[in-house]
């Protein structure tokens, strides 16, 4: 016993909570509810991730549609760069169109790789004023301006995508061990 605590043996309530492992027990309790409180994360982290991702999409999506989109100034700017052989009344319609059907898609489980096909050509749209049109998204080296930092908060967004397309595919296969992992498909998983 460290010097400092000999003192303390000779109180009959410090000898009660050392010999009955008090904070132990309380120390069980917390791990307990802190294992329930993440295993139910885990439960409905794939469900809340579709549900978010759907409602991102779709509602900007919808917005776009309705020409009430806060970005539309920027993707307007882009369609004056890159489609300006298009009716601006068709492109608008189409492009968030493109948006509500990728947030659908993420919805249904299995389909996921389908939505990911179709973010690529989104993200790459979104991101391309970040290198083609600077003086709009950019107020100096490293520093982007408010549309900038919309359009690099897509990051999270390609983030989640790939969660949810991933995690997914795990959860499925793992469901279904015997299930054969057709060719070309790169999932592994190791047998425990």
């Amino acid at each position: 016993m460290q010097n400092g605590l000999k003192g303390l043996s000779t109180f009959p309530i410090y000898n009660l909570i050392m010999r009955q492992g008090f904070f132990s027990g309380i120390n069980r309790r917390r791990i307990t509810i802190e294992n329930s409180f993440f295993s139910f994360l885990r439960r409905i982290s794939l469900p809340l991730s579709r549900i978010a991702f759907f409602l991102v999409f779709f509602w900007f999506g919808i917005l776009k549609m309705m020409e009430l989109s806060p970005a539309l100034g920027v993707v307007h700017t882009i369609y004056d760069h890159t489609a300006w052989f298009i009716p601006w009344n068709i492109f608008i319609l189409m492009f968030g169109a493109y948006e509500c059907i990728i947030g659908i898609i993420f919805l249904f489980p299995g389909k996921e790789k389908y939505a990911l096909y179709m973010l690529v050509p989104h993200a790459i749209t979104t991101f391309g004023p970040l290198l083609v049109l600077p003086a709009l998204t950019w107020k100096g080296f490293m520093v982007p301006n408010l549309i900038g930092q919309y359009i690099i908060k897509n990051l999270v967004i390609i983030a989640l995508a790939i969660f949810i397309g991933t995690y997914g595919r795990v959860n499925r296969f793992q469901k279904n061990k015997s299930a054969n992992v057709y060719s070309g498909d790169s999932l592994v998983i190791s047998e425990k």
